[in-house]
């Protein structure tokens, strides 16, 4: 028996779907979740291969997902395993094979590979089923591996993947491995005009910019939720969001280095230029051919607007310079509240939370509690409270994207 043919036209759309998908990281989970829906099944993960091991990006669980109150995302371990014969996984990206397996509490003790039972008794759930497959480049090589786990029958209950359920999820991750290369592309352009900035700015590292995209993500998410925003459009913004996030300060590049590489606060000469960097960075998208185009433009012109007006650059278009809105001393009016689009509004809050809890030249991190107290404090000053909310709502999720990218030593 083979596949029925509607199924085959589900994965021909969805494969366009994840064709529009410009992140990487979004596009992982994406991946996985379709991967999931394909086969009807509860539980997975997906990894990518970094080195000699392969490291956990994405875990999903619908049963232990319903048991969360609406709007909340499931919290999942991170962690590494070897490109080796010990766990099923690290078997399946050496080997580059496929493993089924009916019922991993009944292994072969002649299979090199077991399963450990412990994260399920930590977790209280029970794995039974498995699907393992890698994703391959077109040359053969294993990028990643997709693990679904207990796929459901029509009556609710576990079953065995069937080969019919092999061929579904290998013809589809056949298909994504190609739609992932050219996200991967797509982040290692952005990541080299990060790195662009950082010969300049030594604060604008990796790490810094893929922490404060991911709690922009995050907090986007959480409050469209809440605002009752389309599903499918907050996808579409995440995806556009995530990577104009990680351009947010790349107008850097435009200022000296006598400033920018000043082991020392600025004098109030040397903070005016410094707030220059808003209005170059928008300028490198100053020919929009794209909502990418457009956002970034936002992001980088208005993540330090202020909610109560007292932020920079104000009201001035930055292809030209000239002053859209002038006060009595011919200065830029400064926006505020729902004048700052809400990419900016979002950024603001994530990257003031980074640099707070980061080591710079000039201070040290500051004690996570203080950290916290602080951003509650500038609710309705700096930040827009809408936005304050949803960033402890998801403070959890924060932290673990903190852990995700730390600095380097």
């Amino acid at each position: 028996m083979v596949p029925e043919i509607d199924e085959f036209q589900e994965i021909v759309r969805i494969d366009s779907e994840l064709n529009k998908i410009r992140d990487y990281d979004i596009l992982l989970e994406r991946v996985l979740l379709e991967a999931r829906r394909v086969v009807h099944a509860d539980a997975g993960s997906i990894y990518v291969k970094e080195g000699d091991q392969i490291s956990i990006k994405f875990a999903h669980n619908d049963t232990k997902q319903k048991s969360l109150p609406p709007g909340e995302k499931q919290a999942y371990p991170h962690f590494s395993v070897g490109i080796d014969d010990k766990t099923i996984s690290g078997y399946v990206a050496m080997t580059g094979e496929l493993v089924n397996i009916p019922d991993v509490y009944d292994l072969s003790p002649l299979l090199p590979y077991s399963y450990n039972t412990a994260y399920d008794a930590k977790v209280n759930y029970k794995t039974t089923s498995m699907l393992t497959l890698p994703l391959k480049s077109q040359n053969n090589v294993v990028l990643g591996v997709i693990q679904i786990i207990n796929a459901m029958g029509d009556d609710g209950k576990v079953r065995a993947f069937s080969k019919e359920d092999e061929l579904l999820v290998t013809h589809f991750a056949a298909n994504a491995t190609v739609a992932l290369q050219r996200a991967y592309l797509t982040r290692s352009m952005i990541i080299r005009m990060i790195r662009m900035a950082e010969l300049r700015d030594p604060k604008e590292t990796g790490a810094h910019v893929n922490r404060v995209a991911g709690y922009a993500t995050e907090m986007y998410e959480r409050w469209a939720y809440k605002q009752g925003v389309d599903k499918e459009l907050i996808e579409k913004n995440k995806d556009l969001l995530k990577l104009a996030a990680m351009l947010h300060d790349v107008g850097k590049v435009a200022i000296s280095d006598l400033i920018l590489k000043k082991p020392a606060r600025f004098t109030p000469e040397e903070y005016v230029i410094m707030q220059t960097h808003t209005i170059s960075g928008a300028r490198l998208f100053d020919d929009p051919q794209s909502d990418f185009d457009t956002i970034a433009a936002d992001v980088s012109l208005t993540h330090h607007e202020n909610w109560d007006g007292t932020g920079y650059p104000g009201w001035i278009d930055p292809v030209s310079g000239r002053i859209l809105k002038a006060d009595a001393d011919g200065q830029p009016v400064r926006r505020k509240g729902l004048e700052i689009p809400v990419w900016g509004r979002i950024v603001a809050i994530a990257d003031v939370f980074d640099a707070l809890m980061s080591k710079r030249v000039y201070k040290e991190a500051w004690d996570q509690d203080a950290v916290l107290k602080e951003i509650r404090a500038m609710s309705g000053t700096k930040f827009d409270p809408e936005f304050v909310d949803a960033f402890f709502d998801v403070l959890p999720r924060l932290l673990e994207i903190r852990a995700r990218h730390p600095d380097e030593e």
